[in-house]
């Protein structure tokens, strides 16, 4: 039997059974600037996306926090927005979206420029593992998804971590499609990586945050390509060139 037929008639059926309800849908979405604006044919096959994602993944509260269905709904379709030409299999090789009530917070372990180790505590917004678990701050997420702010989205900003580790480990090069130079990506990314780093003492219009590491810097980058186009295309424009040919948006 052909494999891929048959892969696309199990897709047939799970979204018989399992898609998101249109009326459920339908007023998710009216609520999330980002979503709004997309084409009709663009808003059906984010839906297959979303609730693809829905099934492939658990959706779980921590920390007292319940899990509603408009709340999957608003992740998941924020989520496969960055994926809606690339395939839900760029999302592969990890089951787990946690979902916190707000900041959570984490200790580390931190090594600093002598060598002494010291353990550091930080509250979150959101964190990817590599293999491991998403998680989130539904305040965090409220806040970016219902309010359109330029260069901020949790949802995407974590996702988009993801990618990147596609390849291994989060260092700002997810997989790139055949027709893609890795040298063309590498010497965009990085001369405005440098170029953020060095400006970190000025007044800049890319949140300063994207300066923290290569990692960072593509995932700030993804929340302002998605966000702020405009911005980004201003102030990076080899960056903005490149999440083009990317994201394929």
């Amino acid at each position: 039997m052909n494999m891929s037929l048959f892969s696309r008639k199990n897709t047939l059926k799970l979204l018989q059974n399992h898609k998101i309800p249109f009326s459920l849908w339908c007023e998710v979405i009216a609520q999330l600037p980002l979503i709004r604006p997309l084409s009709s044919s663009h808003k059906a096959r984010l839906r297959i996306l979303a609730s693809n994602l829905l099934q492939d993944k658990d959706f779980t509260g921590a920390a007292g926090q319940e899990v509603t269905p408009e709340m999957r709904v608003c992740i998941s379709a924020q989520a496969c927005l960055p994926i809606l030409k690339l395939g839900l299999n760029s999302y592969q090789g990890w089951q787990q979206v946690i979902i916190y009530p707000g900041a959570f917070r984490v200790e580390r372990n931190v090594t600093d420029e002598y060598g002494v180790v010291h353990r550091q505590s930080n509250a979150l917004s959101g964190e990817a593992w590599s293999q491991g678990p998403l998680i989130l701050s539904w305040d965090d997420v409220q806040r970016d998804s219902f309010t359109l702010t330029p260069g901020h989205n949790v949802v995407i900003h974590e996702f988009a971590h993801k990618l990147d580790m596609l390849n291994g480990r989060a260092n700002g090069m997810p997989p790139l499609h055949p027709d893609m130079p890795i040298s063309s990506w590498t010497q965009a990314l990085s001369e405005a990586y440098a170029t953020l780093v060095a400006q970190q003492a000025q007044d800049s219009c890319i949140n300063p945050y994207a300066a923290t590491n290569p990692a960072e810097f593509f995932a700030v980058a993804c929340e302002y390509f998605f966000t702020a186009p405009d911005i980004l295309q201003q102030h990076c424009p080899k960056v903005y060139k490149q999440l083009h040919a990317y994201f394929r948006l």
